[in-house]
């Protein structure tokens, strides 16, 4: 597989989780989203480096994963005991790559 020829013995997770985007340092996101006990569901879009702020627990996640990717539980890429419920992160299409 292309994706993740450098790794040849990454795992099928491995792979689906390269396919939501990736992990990005604290420093780097423009925008914070807070969530919530009550959140269910939050909008980006693709392209977007999002800090997550769970009470006093933060990590940030790059959305640039590819453009079939239009949603998925945040629970998947958020370190381990952050998220106690599912919160469905919405991915609008990166404007970056639509037609004028």
């Amino acid at each position: 597989m292309f994706l993740l020829a450098w790794k040849p013995f990454a795992t099928a997770a491995e792979i689906r989780q390269a396919l939501l985007g990736d992990s990005a340092p604290p420093e780097v996101p423009a925008r914070s989203i807070v969530i919530k006990p009550d959140t269910r569901y939050v909008h980006v879009e693709g392209g977007e480096i999002i800090r997550f702020v769970v009470d006093d627990k933060t990590f940030s996640w790059d959305f640039n994963g590819p453009l079939f990717v239009s949603s998925f539980d945040l629970r998947r890429v958020a370190p381990t005991g952050v998220l106690d419920h599912e919160v469905r992160v919405i991915i609008a299409p990166n404007p970056r790559y639509m037609s004028p």
